[in-house]
């Protein structure tokens, strides 16, 4: 069905069966953690509900198929979901990331898995050729965020695997997708491996969970997450499930009304004499704007600026906003706003890795346009600013 309907069909019929036993036109809440068995390992195709739930069942089928995969599978978390990624890895591997990325994802290769004899090493991927030439022998993994977090840089996905799949020791090419979402880029398309999703964001797209995900085409790749997914247990409750699965059914519809608010507040904050610099792929300015353009369906809905007045004017405007939140998180209906510095992204303070303490990051939300707007405006009118 996949290959055959439109994603915004897709994301509502795709893993949604009508209930055979009641005809409910919404999967059901399966609240249980066991199934009833006929005889000893008879069953109707589930039997504990780590291992396996419908609802779960549900939501995998749906991301797999707006991923244009053949197998999702759900986590507790997006942390879990990499880290389920990362389970892939043996010691002595390598494993090329951008060097502009999610702070949790840092502190995971950092903190966790560089104790385990895994290498990573951390470039820009802005200039991809460049970012290639440091692929080493023993490279197993290349890492990749685009548009990145919090700098919104754009890595070229099907150059990249390109050049991965032509080398003799091929690594996996995993993208994490979350801010782009398979409404704007499918990196399977382009040539990646596996995809992965923190689902608490767009996908949920309304602050009411926190879940994960990792998609693939590869037979093999599948085998050893199903394998991890059950082992480990860092699985999503049906709940949870549930809820994501209802966020994707407007996925489409957010995703563009996320992007035409986001542009039209970046080219506001672009005019603005407090600021001096705003990030965001849609813009013109955007150093990757052509690549943005033709890998993105728009500029999803994600702005980070920096202020003239740097990291004292950002903290200022940051605490000042009315219908953009003071929170960590991103991607949801309502309009949030946070200094990644001090917050998403602290664990690479004092690192290569560490964020501009200047730079603010506004997830932008459904809110009407011209009241955020003037939240802005009221925010950047209490800036001691001096030109």
């Amino acid at each position: 069905m996949k290959e055959n309907i439109r994603f915004d069909t897709l994301a509502i019929h795709g893993g949604n069966p009508i209930d055979p036993s009641t005809g409910s036109v919404v999967t059901p809440i399966y609240q249980t953690s066991t199934f009833k068995q006929s005889k000893i390992g008879e069953h109707k195709g589930f039997e504990y509900a780590r291992t396996g739930n419908p609802t779960r069942q549900a939501l995998e089928t749906t991301l797999a198929a707006l991923e244009m995969g053949s197998h999702g599978f759900a986590f507790s978390s997006g942390m879990a979901a990499i880290d389920s990624v990362l389970r892939l890895l043996k010691p002595g591997d390598h494993v090329l990331a951008i060097n502009d990325l999610y702070g949790g994802t840092y502190r995971l290769f950092e903190g966790i898995y560089s104790a385990y004899d895994i290498e990573f090493s951390y470039f820009p991927a802005s200039d991809s050729q460049e970012f290639l030439n440091e692929v080493k022998p023993n490279t197993a993994m290349i890492w990749l965020e685009t548009p990145t977090n919090p700098y919104l840089n754009i890595s070229d996905i099907a150059l990249v695997a390109s050049h991965a799949s032509a080398l003799e020791q091929r690594p996996l090419v995993c993208v994490d997708n979350t801010f782009a979402t398979p409404y704007l880029q499918r990196p399977l398309e382009m040539g990646a491996d596996i995809v992965v999703h923190s689902t608490t964001k767009y996908l949920g797209g309304h602050s009411d969970l926190v879940g994960g995900a990792a998609i693939t085409n590869a037979i093999e790749i599948a085998d050893k997450l199903a394998f991890v997914q059950n082992a480990v247990g860092a699985v999503p409750g049906p709940m949870d499930c549930f809820l994501v699965q209802r966020g994707l059914k407007t996925l489409a519809l957010r995703m563009d009304r996320h992007a035409h608010n986001a542009k039209k507040i970046a080219r506001y904050l672009a005019d603005r004499p407090e600021v001096a610099k705003v990030l965001y792929p849609d813009l013109e300015t955007h150093p990757q704007n052509e690549l943005a353009q033709r890998q993105m369906r728009n500029g999803g809905g994600i702005v980070s600026v920096i202020f003239n007045g740097g990291a004292a004017a950002g903290k200022q405007f940051a605490e000042s906003t009315k219908y953009f939140t003071l929170a960590e998180s991103l991607g949801a209906v309502e309009s949030l706003i946070e200094i990644p510095a001090a917050m998403t992204h602290m664990s690479t303070a004092d690192s290569p890795l560490a964020v501009d303490p200047a730079l603010v990051r506004l997830s932008v939300g459904l809110e009407h346009v011209a009241d955020l707007i003037d939240d802005l405006a009221q925010a950047l009118s209490n800036l001691n600013y001096s030109s």
